[in-house]
């Protein structure tokens, strides 16, 4: 990647729904070959896809909580299954692979404290090589980004 392709990532980051012309203003090129090299950035995978960003409070789901899972196993079996199963619920956001103590990280969005304890006991508890879970329940979100930093 290039200097302009880290421009067009950049611009499309903030502007996802920038027209192509206004795209390539922006980075300097005209827009066939703008649009060639979008194109390739996502056929290389850089460009994952467009999405429209939503506010979850506005959507009725005003709590947000990481979970930390400490699996009785971490065989790769047992892992595989653990992310086969939380995959198929919508309410995990995010679920990462950690060092440390807790073996996952879960980000889980609930409407209220009640939603989140049937998550917790119908869902997430159901799911086979649990050992333990810890839950810290967020005060207010500080700083969210969408856009990766710029690299240097």
């Amino acid at each position: 990647m290039d200097a302009i392709d880290h421009k067009i990532v950049s611009v499309l980051q903030d502007e996802g729904r920038i027209k192509m012309a206004e795209l390539s203003e922006k980075v300097g090129l005209s827009p066939t070959p703008c649009a060639r090299r979008v194109a390739m950035l996502e056929e290389a995978g850089v460009i994952t896809g467009y999405s429209a960003r939503v506010d979850q409070a506005k959507l009725g789901l005003q709590v947000t909580i990481f979970v930390a899972v400490e699996l009785e196993r971490q065989s790769r079996d047992a892992l595989l299954a653990f992310e086969k199963a939380v995959r198929r619920f919508d309410q995990v956001m995010e679920c990462y692979l950690m060092t440390g103590t807790r073996d996952i990280l879960l980000r889980v969005v609930a409407r209220d404290l009640t939603d989140f304890d049937r998550f917790l006991e119908e869902r997430l508890m159901c799911v086979p090589g649990i050992r333990n879970t810890r839950s810290s329940f967020t005060l207010r979100t500080m700083i969210a980004r969408n856009a990766l930093p710029h690299s240097s």
